[in-house]
Parts: structure tokens; sequence; C-alpha cells
């Protein structure tokens, strides 16, 4: 079961907030931009020209934008399961977008998935399928974000034990990254016969 309606959550703060972070249910632009300065840390030494990294979950393609003013050259492709976002991060980026579900429809093999905020409110369940297809589907990894810490009513959180126990599930190495904002902790998943 959903902690929250994945529709409705997102496009309720749209209706109010449109095309800024809060938009996204981003607490403010801040946060936002602390995540996914955290997610390039993680990959900056696999990105270059050659390299095809997704954005599962890009809603209006942000991270396109963080990346082009990083000046990094790479060939960023954005899913998103809300079409009205779909339209928007096309417009916005002039990239390939997708309209898909990330859980249930074909996805693109890439070099490197990324998912910032993405996971907040699936189940456990979703979240590891969501996990697992991203994995499965990239040739470096997949870098994500998550809360942490103990049962929200609301959100969806691990303990890093958790995700350790997955990663193996998955033959992963894994690398985590926290204290940059609080109950908040990067992952990256990474093929370990690279």
């Amino acid at each position: 079961m959903k902690i929250l309606n994945n529709s409705s959550f997102y496009l309720s703060a749209y209706k109010k907030y449109k095309q800024t972070p809060k938009g996204l249910n981003w607490k403010n632009k801040h946060s936002q931009q602390v995540r996914f300065e955290t997610i390039f840390i993680m990959i900056e030494k696999f990105l270059d020209k050659n390299v095809v990294l997704v954005d599962a979950g890009c809603g209006f393609g942000d991270f396109y934008h963080f990346l082009q003013k990083k000046d990094v050259e790479c060939e960023y492709i954005g899913i998103d399961s809300i079409k009205e976002f779909v339209d928007i991060a096309r417009k916005n980026t002039k990239q390939t977008i997708y309209h898909r579900d990330i859980l249930t429809d074909k996805l693109v093999e890439a070099d490197i998935y990324i998912a910032s905020g993405s996971l907040n409110i699936l189940s456990k369940f979703e979240t590891f399928l969501f996990i697992k297809r991203c994995f499965l589907h990239s040739k470096v990894g997949f870098v994500f974000n998550i809360l942490e810490g103990e049962v929200h009513p609301n959100f969806n959180t691990f303990k890093k034990d958790e995700l350790k126990e997955y990663s193996k599930e998955l033959d992963a190495d894994i690398y985590l990254k926290d204290g940059y904002l609080s109950g908040d902790v990067t992952v990256f998943l990474k093929k370990n016969y690279r």
C-alpha cells in the first residue's frame, strides 16, 4: 500500500507552487540543490559525453539544469509518471523525457540511473522494486536519496542496515553519504564488476 497517492501528492503541490522546487514538494530550493550536489559528487568521475544518465522521477528536469551549470556533457534522459511533468521537462530541457512508471513500464538501458526525492512516498515493496529495476537497467549503478530514520506517518523511511542488506541481494557495492541534511541519506549501488 502506498503511503500517499503519487499523482495527487505532486499535482497538488504543482497547482499551488508552480514550477518551483516547492511545486515538486521539496522543502525549498536549498534542500533540492544540496541533494543534487551530493548525488553529483558520487557520480562525477563517471560523467562524460559518452555517458547516458537517466533521471528517474525527473519532475521538471531540474537535475539536467544542475548538470548544465556544472558544464557536464552527458546524454540526459528523464522519466516521470506524471504527464504534466513530462510535458514541462521536455519543454524545459529539450531532452528525451519518457512518460513511464518506473515500477511497471519498460525502462531504457543507461550507464547511470539517479533518483532524487522519487522514493519518499512509495511503500517498502515499491521502493525495493524501484531500486532493483533502476539498478538492473544501469551499467555502472544507481544513485538515489532516501529518508533515513524511524517510521514516519506520511513518508517512507529506511535504516542504513536495511539498505546494506538489500545491496547484498542485488550483489551491489554500496556507498552511503549522510550528514548533508538531517534525516537524509544518499546511496550509490554500484555494479561490483566495474
